[in-house]
């Protein structure tokens, strides 16, 4: 991909691009502002994205032409690592959740 293709493709997609730094943004004011009691339930809402995300490259795996290998790949590295997003948010949500339970005598 040379310079001009670059160029091109950044000014065909301009507001993706400021929806992206919007969101990042966005994200990352109401992630610092959740009180340390809410990450639980905070996790559990990331888990049931990344879900969707695993969803998603299911679909792009799905729709990708066999020899189309770029697609593939993405795919497969999506399942990956929402697989991976998903397994570990559930073993952190566990943990807090222990935190919070009675212990028995």
């Amino acid at each position: 991909m040379n310079v001009e293709q670059l160029f091109l493709f950044l000014e065909n997609n301009l507001i993706l691009l400021y929806l992206l730094i919007f969101t990042v943004i966005l994200g990352f004011e109401v992630i610092s502002k959740v009180p340390s009691v809410l990450h639980t339930p905070l996790m559990s809402g990331a888990n049931a994205i990344s879900g969707v995300v695993i969803i998603g490259a299911i679909l792009l795996i799905r729709n990708a032409a066999p020899t189309d290998y770029f697609s593939l790949s993405l795919g497969a590295l999506g399942v990956v690592l929402g697989m991976i997003n998903v397994v570990g948010g559930f073993a952190v949500t566990n943990r807090m959740l222990k935190m919070f339970s009675k212990k028995k005598k």
